[in-house]
């Protein structure tokens, strides 16, 4: 019998369906089961016959009854099974074996290594940007204006490419303060530097093709790209940056970091810069251009871009992770018209588009000036704890003992060791004196080389020089 919680905050039609679907379930009401009539049942349990007739429409809706004029209202035949207490519940189906995705994962958490091992008092972290109260505040303030101004339809399915009043300030930004000119519509927003990457993989690529990348280089890039199933090739670094002569012949894309060569720092000299403009050019090749740190230099303005002297076959990254920070979660590829167009194809079928509020509060916080005074500020930051960081390696004799390299622009700079040197027992014995460093052997697909890539962007100057010292106690 059907009963009522007059307690129950639950509708009595509610608590009367969910009754009636349990003991369907359990198999106290059997399927081919005839229900009382509406009236009938009404009456028994005490409520108004419209009340039931709503219970027997939702278990018709739901397939859990059947019913006709003559038969009345039956349990369904296909209804639940009853399970007895032993039975033993089949699994769910496997999940794929996927060994390209698990030993990239295993490869980032290396590279990002040690944030799950133990706390430490300084940390060198190179990947991660300054940020503090006052940054807070300016992008709190965006945030709550931007909010209460916007549109009701700016919360509709965005623009594909990305919110338009901020690719318009991003057009503005390249224009003045990186010599990029560009139309609005070359211009596509993504979620970071992996998105992007991705995108330009499924988009600009076929499957097997072949990429040649920076040894030792940006991790990401070559992961993604063999997920994405292409033919990876690592291309040595030295001093002058990427060894344009040793691209593979069958490139259709180039992945290199000109301004500042990820983890070496160097940064490639202008004519291997013309080498390899030239050889796109013959070999109609893509060159993608990561430009992740390019704005702090310590030594005039930035570099001119590859992209702006040859935009017909380049692809330039530019993200907000290192001008502000990562958790905003907004990059930019910059690119001719039709590539950008085909990119905005792919991303309109798998992402559709970014979330509009982080959209908003960014063009408010570049257009009321907040970006500038904030990269004003940071610049000023950062090269304070670059001169300590500098100072530090050559008084501790650091510099003298092993090569310094990547000193002129960007967030980090490399201290490389002889190819014999124990890099990770160095390492973890750092990390034992509560310095976390970063082994220049997770940057390498092939290359031998070693070291450690040590960023200085969330370290102040006083822990900088405590962190040298008990390394160079360690190493000399």
């Amino acid at each position: 019998m059907l009963k009522i919680d007059r307690k129950n905050k639950s509708p009595i039609w509610q608590q009367l369906l969910d009754q009636s679907i349990h003991n369907i379930k359990t198999g106290k009401w059997p399927p081919g089961e005839l229900l009382p009539p509406s009236r009938e049942l009404a009456q028994l349990v005490g409520v108004s016959r419209s009340t039931i007739q709503i219970v027997y429409e939702e278990l018709f809706s739901r397939g859990y009854t059947v019913t006709n004029r003559r038969g009345g209202t039956r349990v369904s035949e296909w209804g639940y099974k009853t399970s007895s207490a032993n039975e033993v519940i089949a699994p769910g189906p496997s999940t794929p074996d996927l060994p390209l995705l698990n030993s990239a994962v295993n490869q980032m958490h290396s590279w990002f290594r040690g944030k799950e091992t133990r706390n430490v008092e300084i940390d060198f972290c190179p990947h991660e940007p300054y940020l503090d109260e006052h940054f807070q505040k300016n992008w709190r303030q965006s945030f709550l204006q931007a909010s209460a101004k916007a549109d009701l339809s700016n919360w509709g399915y965005g623009n594909v490419y990305g919110f338009v009043p901020l690719r318009e300030q991003i057009q503005r930004y390249l224009t003045f303060e990186r010599g990029v000119h560009v139309d609005i519509d070359q211009i596509i927003l993504t979620s970071g530097a992996q998105h992007s990457i991705d995108l330009i993989a499924q988009a600009l690529l076929h499957e097997g093709e072949t990429v040649s990348v920076e040894d030792p280089g940006y991790p990401t890039s070559w992961m993604t790209m063999k997920y994405r199933r292409m033919n990876v090739v690592p291309v040595p670094v030295d001093e002058y940056g990427l060894r344009v002569d040793r691209i593979h012949p069958q490139s259709k894309l180039v992945f290199v970091t000109p301004s500042h060569q990820c983890a070496v720092g160097v940064i490639m000299s202008e004519p291997r810069r013309q080498q390899l403009l030239h050889m796109a050019t013959q070999q109609q090749f893509w060159i993608v251009e990561d430009d992740y740190d390019g704005e702090f230099r310590y030594r005039g303005g930035p570099l001119p871009t590859l992209f702006s002297q040859q935009p017909q076959n380049t692809l330039y990254m530019m993200s907000f992770s290192k001008m502000i920070a990562p958790g905003i979660r907004i990059s930019a590829i910059v690119g001719p018209k039709e590539a950008v167009r085909q990119l905005a194809l792919v991303h309109e079928l798998t992402y559709r588009h970014l979330p509009i509020m982080e959209q908003l509060t960014l063009a408010h916080f570049i257009e009321h000036g907040h970006f500038m005074r904030h990269m004003r500020r940071i610049r000023n930051v950062y090269r304070r704890r670059h001169e300590a960081m500098t100072r530090a390696i050559i008084k501790t004799g650091l510099g003298e003992r092993f090569k310094l390299s990547g000193i002129e622009t960007g967030l980090h700079m490399l201290l490389e060791a002889d190819e014999s040197f124990d890099e990770e027992a160095v390492t973890y014995q750092a990390l034992k004196r509560g310095i976390r460093v970063y082994p220049l052997s997770t940057y390498c697909m092939q290359s031998d080389r070693k070291g450690w890539v040590l960023g200085f962007a969330k370290v102040d100057e006083a822990a900088i020089e405590e962190g040298i010292c008990r390394l160079a106690e360690m190493l000399l």
